[in-house]
């Protein structure tokens, strides 16, 4: 009987220790936080800032770049990488990620050992009826070690001794080493159920990246436009000035004929207004590139601001790109496997079914088997006690624990809300999904009608320049008025902001749409977390809704070779 005992306890012990190690390779290799450092990319630094180490206090991120004295001079690259660099609000947002590891890291700490000490005394005097006292002491001590696994096994070694001694009794010594094994069999039991808390932790940590790679696109995306912005302001004082200089040219004109009688004063009137009307336009232009002048360095110098009045120049030139366009089913394509609410939502909905594990199991009653062994020896001293452990002698318990509520309303509740949500997150993934394509398409539409408008603004222009020298041409042998000059200037102006505003709108229109598609960093030759799409795994039928969402993202075949440069 008693070697039956112990190989059943031998057998208990090996088939432990084996899901130990097996649920300990789920979590090294498994369910480690992904430690993603992007390569630095064109000097900037990685997204995610590193994680100090236990003990180590966190080093302050190094402040952003001091805008450089004198006249600025950007192109639009450098503006890019000047913002991610600098830009406060992503210095935040990089945070994120490794603030949120930090839970996954706490959620792992459930299935460390755990190292437990103790050490106790007491003193027990007893007076008796015949007048005498005695005294009894009592002194002891342990150390144990147990660990949770995601078996819903718990295993506890320890080692305890005690020492009693008194007037009345000899000293004793008490040693004793025991193991004892608690399993759950209904509720807690299985590796899915105790790796649920777990697995979501490493969702979410996977999700704060892909916030931040959204926040990322829309600070690129942001930059880009305003540039675009603040070089069609800076042209557009261009074209005033030229402008204004013509209407003075041609008041000048006016009023020399007036002097020599060939043109009634009458004629002033149309030049003057004509001239008044140019500098107004001068300085709501120039109000207009101080704006953006702000708003552009606020991206890129954040600490330069305020009172940060330095010349800057747009050194590049708003040009078509000469890379067209892929088809529209490429960037739909593109937009479902690489848009991070997409991702995110995806995300949502896994961790969704791991709460449907969790809650699932909570409708399970408790019920937990307990075995414990254990060794004591006894003797005058501490190290005969020791000695006399591997004696005969043993402790053996076992012994089941049941606990089941009556209704159980709140697991069931609790489960019917987890199914609930599961659905709406799937509903959800499907309108994202049929959002993006709408998105997309409508940001393709736009590419394509500023395109058209470039070239239709470029020969509006054109002939505005033709339909001036004919007019000019008219006045100077009087068969035209001032009045009409004026009209024409008025019109080749016109046309001429129209211009870089057309071309202006077609590059923001591209930047718009790959950004609408998740691409626009990769495009741009940068590297994010959150890059490649989440991987749908497989539901249990347990989980699985009845209508299964349509969640496959096709690849897109053309991504690898997205053009790379700020304009296309």
């Amino acid at each position: 009987m008693r070697n039956t005992i112990k190989r059943f306890l031998i057998s208990i012990v090996l088939a432990t220790l084996s899901a130990s190690i097996i649920s300990c390779g789920l979590l090294e290799d498994g369910w480690q936080p992904v430690r993603h450092n992007p390569p630095p990319v064109a000097g900037i630094d990685a997204f995610e800032p590193p994680v100090p180490k236990a003990g180590e206090p966190s080093q302050p991120s190094r402040p952003p770049a001091a805008a450089p004295k004198g006249p600025l001079k950007v192109t639009i690259e450098e503006a890019v990488l000047l913002a991610l660099e600098n830009n406060r609000a992503l210095r935040v947002e990089r945070l994120n990620p490794p603030i949120q590891r930090t839970f996954f890291e706490q959620e792992l700490a459930v299935f460390e050992p755990v190292l437990t000490a103790e050490a106790s005394g007491e003193r027990e005097r007893t007076e008796a009826r015949t007048g005498g006292e005695s005294a009894a002491n009592t002194t002891g001590g342990g150390v144990g070690v147990s660990e949770f696994l995601p078996t819903g096994t718990t295993i506890e070694a320890e080692v305890t001794t005690e020492r009693t001694y008194g007037d009345a009794q000899a000293d004793q010594h008490a040693t004793r080493g025991g193991l004892s094994i608690t399993q759950s069999l209904l509720e807690g039991r299985g590796i899915a159920v105790n790796l649920a808390d777990l697995r979501q932790a490493r969702l979410d940590t996977i999700f704060s990246r892909y916030e931040l790679r959204g926040f990322a696109e829309s600070l690129v995306a942001d930059v880009e436009t305003t540039y675009w912005k603040y070089v069609l302001s800076q042209r557009g004082v261009e074209i005033v000035e030229e402008s204004l200089k013509l209407a003075e040219q041609q008041l000048e004109d006016t009023r020399h004929r007036v002097r020599v009688g060939s043109l009634a004063e009458t004629e002033l009137a149309a030049g003057e207004a004509e001239l008044a009307l140019r500098r107004e336009a001068l300085i709501n232009a120039r109000s207009l590139v101080a704006t953006l002048q702000v708003r552009l360095l606020r991206l890129m110098y954040p600490q330069a601001l305020p009172g940060f009045r330095r010349d800057l120049t747009a050194q590049t030139k708003p040009t078509p790109p000469p890379v067209p366009l892929e088809s529209l089913g490429d960037h739909v394509a593109v937009a479902l496997r690489m848009r991070p609410d997409l991702n995110q939502a995806e995300l949502l909905l896994q961790r969704g079914e791991l709460e449907i594990v969790k809650t699932r199991n909570g409708l399970l009653p408790r019920m937990d088997l307990f075995v414990t062994l254990g060794k004591t020896g006894y003797a005058h001293s501490f190290g005969r006690s020791v000695r006399d452990v591997p004696s005969d002698g043993y402790d053996f318990f076992v012994g089941l624990e049941f606990e089941q509520p009556i209704y159980n309303r709140d697991a069931k509740a609790t489960h019917q809300r987890a199914l609930l949500t599961r659905d709406q997150l799937a509903e959800s993934l499907r309108n994202l999904q049929d959002l993006a394509r709408q998105d997309v398409e409508l940001a393709f539409i736009e590419v394509n009608r500023t395109r058209q408008q470039v070239d239709a603004t470029a020969s509006t222009r054109r002939l505005q320049e033709e339909k001036l020298r004919a007019e000019t041409a008219k006045f100077q042998v009087g068969k035209s008025t001032s009045l009409l000059v004026a009209a024409a200037q008025r019109d080749l102006l016109a046309s001429q902001v129209s211009e870089i505003e057309a071309l202006a709108n077609y590059l923001n229109a591209r930047t718009n749409l790959y950004l609408l598609e998740g691409s626009l960093l990769e495009r741009r030759g940068l590297s994010a977390p959150g890059r490649e799409p989440v991987k749908r795994e497989p539901a249990s039928p347990a989980t699985r809704p009845a209508t299964a969402p349509a969640t496959t993202r096709p690849a897109a075949q053309t991504l690898d070779s997205l053009p790379a440069s700020p304009g296309s």
